[in-house]
Protein backbone atom coordinates (compact mmCIF):
# COMPACT_ATOMS: atom_id res chain seq x y z
CA UNK A 1 0.00 0.00 0.00
CA UNK A 2 3.50 1.98 -0.30
CA UNK A 3 1.40 4.11 -3.37
CA UNK A 4 -2.20 4.47 -1.68
CA UNK A 5 -1.31 7.88 -0.53
CA UNK A 6 -0.04 8.82 -3.69
CA UNK A 7 -3.17 8.12 -5.81
CA UNK A 8 -5.41 9.04 -2.48
CA UNK A 9 -3.68 12.69 -2.93
CA UNK A 10 -4.25 12.36 -6.92
CA UNK A 11 -7.69 12.21 -6.19
CA UNK A 12 -8.47 14.50 -3.75
CA UNK A 13 -6.77 17.05 -6.00
CA UNK A 14 -8.83 16.35 -8.93
CA UNK A 15 -11.72 17.61 -6.71
CA UNK A 16 -10.34 20.96 -6.23
CA UNK A 17 -8.89 21.49 -9.44
CA UNK A 18 -11.99 22.28 -10.84
CA UNK A 19 -14.85 24.82 -9.82
CA UNK A 20 -17.09 21.85 -9.40
CA UNK A 21 -16.01 20.68 -5.71
CA UNK A 22 -16.90 24.11 -4.33
CA UNK A 23 -19.90 24.36 -6.20
CA UNK A 24 -20.85 20.92 -4.83
CA UNK A 25 -19.67 21.76 -1.52
CA UNK A 26 -21.96 25.30 -1.72
CA UNK A 27 -25.12 23.77 -2.55
CA UNK A 28 -24.59 20.91 -0.19
CA UNK A 29 -24.08 23.44 2.54
CA UNK A 30 -27.17 25.59 1.11
CA UNK A 31 -29.50 22.47 0.47
CA UNK A 32 -28.97 21.37 4.38
CA UNK A 33 -29.46 24.46 5.73
CA UNK A 34 -32.98 25.14 3.74
CA UNK A 35 -33.88 21.64 5.36
CA UNK A 36 -32.97 21.92 9.10
CA UNK A 37 -34.14 26.06 9.42
CA UNK A 38 -37.16 26.36 6.65
CA UNK A 39 -37.94 22.91 6.05
CA UNK A 40 -37.19 21.18 9.79
CA UNK A 41 -38.58 24.06 11.82
CA UNK A 42 -35.57 24.09 13.38
CA UNK A 43 -36.34 27.52 15.62
CA UNK A 44 -39.79 26.42 15.81
CA UNK A 45 -38.66 23.33 18.00
CA UNK A 46 -37.49 24.84 20.90
CA UNK A 47 -34.52 22.37 21.41
CA UNK A 48 -31.06 23.56 21.25
CA UNK A 49 -30.03 20.27 19.49
CA UNK A 50 -29.01 19.01 15.74
CA UNK A 51 -31.23 16.18 15.32
CA UNK A 52 -33.55 17.69 12.52
CA UNK A 53 -30.16 18.68 10.81
CA UNK A 54 -29.36 14.81 10.98
CA UNK A 55 -32.75 13.53 10.17
CA UNK A 56 -32.00 15.22 6.66
CA UNK A 57 -28.67 13.54 6.18
CA UNK A 58 -30.04 10.37 4.35
CA UNK A 59 -32.12 12.39 2.08
CA UNK A 60 -29.35 14.76 1.14
CA UNK A 61 -26.61 12.04 0.88
CA UNK A 62 -29.24 10.17 -1.68
CA UNK A 63 -28.68 12.32 -4.19
CA UNK A 64 -24.97 13.95 -3.33
CA UNK A 65 -22.94 10.91 -2.90
CA UNK A 66 -24.67 9.23 -5.90
CA UNK A 67 -23.02 13.08 -7.76
CA UNK A 68 -19.65 12.20 -6.81
CA UNK A 69 -19.25 8.18 -7.02
CA UNK A 70 -20.65 8.39 -10.49
CA UNK A 71 -17.39 9.43 -11.66
CA UNK A 72 -15.28 7.46 -9.17
CA UNK A 73 -14.64 4.64 -12.80
CA UNK A 74 -17.64 5.76 -15.29
CA UNK A 75 -15.18 8.51 -16.31
CA UNK A 76 -12.00 6.21 -16.31
CA UNK A 77 -13.78 4.01 -18.20
CA UNK A 78 -15.32 6.30 -20.65
CA UNK A 79 -11.77 7.89 -21.56
CA UNK A 80 -10.35 4.51 -21.65
CA UNK A 81 -7.26 5.51 -18.87
CA UNK A 82 -8.50 2.95 -17.07
CA UNK A 83 -6.05 0.57 -18.86
CA UNK A 84 -3.53 3.24 -18.35
CA UNK A 85 -3.98 3.15 -14.56
CA UNK A 86 -4.16 -0.54 -14.23
CA UNK A 87 -0.47 -1.13 -16.13
CA UNK A 88 0.76 1.55 -13.79
CA UNK A 89 2.75 -0.16 -10.91
CA UNK A 90 0.07 0.19 -8.53
CA UNK A 91 -1.92 -2.78 -6.83
CA UNK A 92 -5.90 -2.51 -8.05
CA UNK A 93 -6.73 -2.43 -4.12
CA UNK A 94 -4.64 0.45 -3.97
CA UNK A 95 -6.21 2.38 -6.80
CA UNK A 96 -10.26 1.35 -5.65
CA UNK A 97 -8.91 2.35 -1.40
CA UNK A 98 -7.16 5.34 -3.04
CA UNK A 99 -10.10 6.33 -5.12
CA UNK A 100 -12.93 5.90 -2.43
CA UNK A 101 -10.07 7.42 0.34
CA UNK A 102 -10.90 10.70 -1.58
CA UNK A 103 -14.21 10.94 -2.60
CA UNK A 104 -14.96 10.19 1.04
CA UNK A 105 -12.47 12.84 2.67
CA UNK A 106 -13.88 15.23 0.04
CA UNK A 107 -17.63 14.69 1.82
CA UNK A 108 -16.21 14.85 5.23
CA UNK A 109 -14.71 18.05 4.10
CA UNK A 110 -18.15 19.19 2.99
CA UNK A 111 -19.40 18.25 6.62
CA UNK A 112 -16.98 19.47 8.65
CA UNK A 113 -17.90 22.66 6.91
CA UNK A 114 -21.59 22.55 8.61
CA UNK A 115 -19.74 22.78 12.56
CA UNK A 116 -20.94 26.54 12.53
CA UNK A 117 -24.26 24.98 13.11
CA UNK A 118 -22.65 22.87 16.42
CA UNK A 119 -21.58 26.33 17.37
CA UNK A 120 -24.63 28.19 16.89
CA UNK A 121 -26.89 25.66 19.07
CA UNK A 122 -23.87 25.72 21.93
CA UNK A 123 -24.63 29.21 22.10
CA UNK A 124 -28.35 29.40 21.95
CA UNK A 125 -28.28 26.52 24.65
CA UNK A 126 -26.85 23.68 26.22
CA UNK A 127 -26.73 20.60 23.73
CA UNK A 128 -25.52 17.27 24.62
CA UNK A 129 -22.23 17.63 22.39
CA UNK A 130 -21.94 13.77 22.83
CA UNK A 131 -24.77 12.89 20.98
CA UNK A 132 -23.79 15.32 18.42
CA UNK A 133 -19.94 14.15 17.91
CA UNK A 134 -21.68 10.20 17.51
CA UNK A 135 -24.12 11.94 14.80
CA UNK A 136 -21.14 13.74 12.75
CA UNK A 137 -19.70 9.93 13.23
CA UNK A 138 -22.72 7.98 12.15
CA UNK A 139 -23.24 11.08 9.21
CA UNK A 140 -19.85 10.41 7.73
CA UNK A 141 -19.77 6.36 8.18
CA UNK A 142 -23.46 6.18 6.49
CA UNK A 143 -21.99 8.45 3.78
CA UNK A 144 -19.37 6.10 3.31
CA UNK A 145 -21.58 3.29 2.71
CA UNK A 146 -23.47 4.84 0.25
CA UNK A 147 -19.82 5.97 -1.71
CA UNK A 148 -18.87 2.51 -1.45
CA UNK A 149 -22.18 1.54 -3.31
CA UNK A 150 -21.54 4.05 -5.93
CA UNK A 151 -17.84 2.67 -6.60
CA UNK A 152 -19.11 -0.56 -7.26
CA UNK A 153 -22.13 0.82 -9.82
CA UNK A 154 -19.89 3.11 -11.12
CA UNK A 155 -17.74 -0.01 -12.15
CA UNK A 156 -20.28 -1.49 -13.71
CA UNK A 157 -20.50 1.44 -16.84
CA UNK A 158 -19.03 3.59 -18.58
CA UNK A 159 -21.79 6.22 -18.12
CA UNK A 160 -21.99 8.45 -15.50
CA UNK A 161 -26.19 8.97 -15.67
CA UNK A 162 -26.52 5.56 -15.64
CA UNK A 163 -24.01 4.62 -12.97
CA UNK A 164 -25.93 7.89 -10.51
CA UNK A 165 -29.39 6.01 -11.10
CA UNK A 166 -28.24 2.74 -10.20
CA UNK A 167 -26.36 4.04 -6.96
CA UNK A 168 -29.76 6.07 -6.21
CA UNK A 169 -31.33 3.01 -6.66
CA UNK A 170 -29.46 1.11 -4.76
CA UNK A 171 -28.97 3.08 -1.65
CA UNK A 172 -32.66 3.83 -1.68
CA UNK A 173 -33.22 -0.32 -1.15
CA UNK A 174 -30.30 -0.20 1.60
CA UNK A 175 -32.29 2.69 2.99
CA UNK A 176 -35.37 1.36 3.67
CA UNK A 177 -35.13 -2.70 3.75
CA UNK A 178 -35.88 -2.22 7.52
CA UNK A 179 -39.62 -0.46 7.12
CA UNK A 180 -42.43 -2.28 8.83
CA UNK A 181 -43.95 -2.24 4.51
CA UNK A 182 -40.35 -3.55 3.26
CA UNK A 183 -40.63 -6.75 5.69
CA UNK A 184 -44.32 -6.92 5.30
CA UNK A 185 -43.74 -8.46 1.36
CA UNK A 186 -41.47 -11.22 3.16
CA UNK A 187 -43.49 -11.82 5.94
CA UNK A 188 -45.55 -15.45 5.72
CA UNK A 189 -43.08 -16.58 3.03
CA UNK A 190 -39.89 -16.42 4.42
CA UNK A 191 -38.46 -17.75 7.94
CA UNK A 192 -38.44 -15.23 10.57
CA UNK A 193 -34.76 -15.21 11.06
CA UNK A 194 -34.35 -14.52 7.21
CA UNK A 195 -36.70 -11.49 7.88
CA UNK A 196 -34.50 -10.25 10.49
CA UNK A 197 -31.54 -10.38 8.63
CA UNK A 198 -33.01 -8.05 5.75
CA UNK A 199 -34.40 -5.56 8.65
CA UNK A 200 -30.66 -5.37 9.74
CA UNK A 201 -29.72 -4.86 6.36
CA UNK A 202 -30.90 -0.65 7.07
CA UNK A 203 -29.09 2.15 6.74
CA UNK A 204 -31.31 4.33 8.30
CA UNK A 205 -31.81 2.42 11.38
CA UNK A 206 -28.28 2.51 11.97
CA UNK A 207 -27.58 5.42 11.17
CA UNK A 208 -30.90 6.36 13.34
CA UNK A 209 -29.36 4.44 16.46
CA UNK A 210 -26.11 6.20 15.94
CA UNK A 211 -27.54 9.51 16.12
CA UNK A 212 -29.26 8.85 19.08
CA UNK A 213 -26.09 9.19 20.92
CA UNK A 214 -25.57 5.07 20.97
CA UNK A 215 -22.08 3.79 19.59
CA UNK A 216 -23.35 0.28 19.44
CA UNK A 217 -20.10 -1.65 18.05
CA UNK A 218 -22.73 -3.42 15.74
CA UNK A 219 -23.93 -0.59 14.08
CA UNK A 220 -19.80 0.83 13.72
CA UNK A 221 -18.87 -2.59 12.36
CA UNK A 222 -22.06 -2.40 10.10
CA UNK A 223 -21.01 0.42 8.07
CA UNK A 224 -17.31 -1.26 8.12
CA UNK A 225 -18.77 -4.14 6.65
CA UNK A 226 -20.75 -1.96 3.91
CA UNK A 227 -18.02 -0.62 2.97
CA UNK A 228 -15.20 -3.18 2.58
CA UNK A 229 -17.64 -5.46 1.25
CA UNK A 230 -18.80 -3.15 -1.66
CA UNK A 231 -15.11 -1.85 -2.70
CA UNK A 232 -14.26 -5.82 -3.07
CA UNK A 233 -17.07 -5.56 -5.39
CA UNK A 234 -15.75 -2.91 -7.16
CA UNK A 235 -11.99 -4.50 -6.97
CA UNK A 236 -14.04 -8.01 -8.35
CA UNK A 237 -15.52 -5.79 -10.90
CA UNK A 238 -12.44 -3.61 -12.41
CA UNK A 239 -10.96 -7.00 -12.42
CA UNK A 240 -13.45 -8.58 -15.05
CA UNK A 241 -13.51 -5.78 -17.15
CA UNK A 242 -9.57 -5.66 -17.03
CA UNK A 243 -9.64 -9.34 -17.84
CA UNK A 244 -12.39 -9.11 -20.27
Amino acid sequence: MNRLPIIFKRELGSYFSTPLAYVFIVIFLIVSSIFTFNIGGFYETGQADLQVFFNFHPWLYLFFVPAISMRLWAEELRAGTVELLLTLPIKLSEAVLGKFLAAWVFIGIALLLTTPLWVTVNYLGDPDNGIILASYLGSWLMSGAFLAMGSCMSATTHNQVIAFILTISLCFIFMFTGFPMILSVFNGWLPAALVDMIASMSLLTHFNAISRGVLDFRDLLFFIIMMVGWLFATAIVIEKKKAG
